[in-house]
């Protein structure tokens, strides 16, 4: 693996841990009835988190597409346009 896709695993890694942290703050806000005020502030939190992980996959993903078409098809088997569709679903 190489240093870029450990950067992207990391962050990736780390947006996910605080959207699980977020998505926790939801569920305990819902269990507390706190305010529809409180709990969408908090959803909106993750979603967004969630999306920004997404991005930085598919990101990753299309620059390793670029780099070599060939080697991140036969590893991942997708093509470059099953990664747009990836990219548009996350838009």
């Amino acid at each position: 693996m190489s240093v870029d896709n450990r950067d992207a695993q990391r962050r990736i890694l780390n947006r996910l841990r605080r959207a699980r942290g977020q998505l926790d703050a939801v569920i305990s806000a819902v269990e507390n009835q706190a305010p529809c005020r409180d709990v969408m502030t908090q959803l909106s939190a993750v979603i967004h988190a969630l999306n920004r992980a997404g991005f930085v996959v598919v990101a990753t993903a299309m620059q390793e597409c670029i780099a070599d078409p060939d080697a991140a098809e036969e590893r991942d088997g997708l093509t470059t346009g099953e990664l747009e569709k990836l990219f548009m679903n996350l838009a």
